[in-house]
């Protein structure tokens, strides 16, 4: 395959991405996750332990599970960080966490409460090697992902050493980029800085939390629909930025919602096998999986 990444595939092709939840790091785990039905999967450390270890088993094992359906050497893998995009001190101190999942070979990083433009500022240099420029000094800056890792992620990923260091990059900021960096804007305060904060060059999507972001407007379990009109309010300001900077929007989808939220635009979501097999027939999908 000329891409590592399905998920950039599709999203470059116009087509919605599914995914699904990772919680248990193991090879064994990683080698039955490679046939999964879901586009990409996601490993949540947000929540569960901050655990590389596992996640290079499960990194290994999702390899030698492979090939996909689709021809590519596994399902890509993004990583939900523990850390919070308070502002730019705490994303800089937390960025080693950055680091580590990316030594791991994923293919993505999801960010969580993404609160400030210097925090992702932060966060898009702590992925990114000094020596790519795209985006420098147009919002974004020098790269600050180190050398030393390179050979052992460039194995998961299938390709020489130099090729993975080219690749290695966030998408759609660099078109030959594979790594998928996203957010999540999932409260207030992060609610008012979107529209500055999707201007940083190096996301590829984004999603407004609703659980979190109900909390923060006073609501103790407001995950799920019908919202409140300020939780109605805020998912279209989140959307209306994504759309304005070119960003894929995230939004959770069942069997009877996702026709319609294709329609709307929404790019990436979850909601299961049913739904996905819904939505791939709605929009005459004809990579396999």
């Amino acid at each position: 395959m000329t891409r590592i990444n399905r998920a950039v595939e599709l999203l470059e092709a116009g087509q919605p991405v599914y995914y699904t939840g990772v919680h248990d790091l193991s090879y064994a785990s990683g080698k039955e996750a490679a046939q999964t039905w879901a586009d990409y999967l996601l490993v949540e450390m947000e929540h569960f332990p901050f655990d590389p270890v596992g996640l290079r088993a499960f990194m290994q094992g999702v390899v030698d599970g492979g090939p996909t359906r689709s021809g590519h050497r596994s399902p890509p893998v993004l990583v939900t960080l523990p850390t919070d995009g308070t502002d730019e001190t705490v994303m800089r101190a937390n960025a080693w966490m950055v680091k580590q999942v990316l030594a791991c070979g994923v293919h993505g990083i999801l960010l969580c409460h993404a609160e400030t433009p210097g925090a992702v500022k932060a966060f898009v240099e702590s992925a990114r090697y000094s020596f790519q420029s795209l985006g420098v000094g147009q919002g974004g800056g020098v790269g600050r992902r180190g050398a030393g890792s390179q050979a052992a992620a460039a194995a998961i990923w299938g390709v020489p050493v130099s090729d993975y260091l080219e690749r290695a990059d966030p998408w759609p900021l660099n078109p030959q980029g594979e790594l998928l960096l996203g957010l999540k804007i999932e409260n207030r305060r992060a609610l008012e800085n979107v529209e500055a904060t999707l201007t940083v060059p190096g996301i590829a999507f984004a999603e407004w939390g609703p659980g979190d972001m109900g909390m923060s407007f006073g609501h103790k379990d407001q995950h799920d629909p019908p919202y409140p009109p300020e939780m109605v309010a805020a998912r279209a300001r989140v959307k209306a930025a994504c759309d304005a900077n070119g960003i894929a929007f995230l939004n959770s989808s069942n069997p009877s919602t996702i026709t319609a939220m294709i329609d709307e635009g929404v790019r990436v979501t979850s909601g299961g096998p049913e739904t996905a097999e819904i939505g791939r027939k709605y929009t005459k999908r004809t990579m396999p999986w």
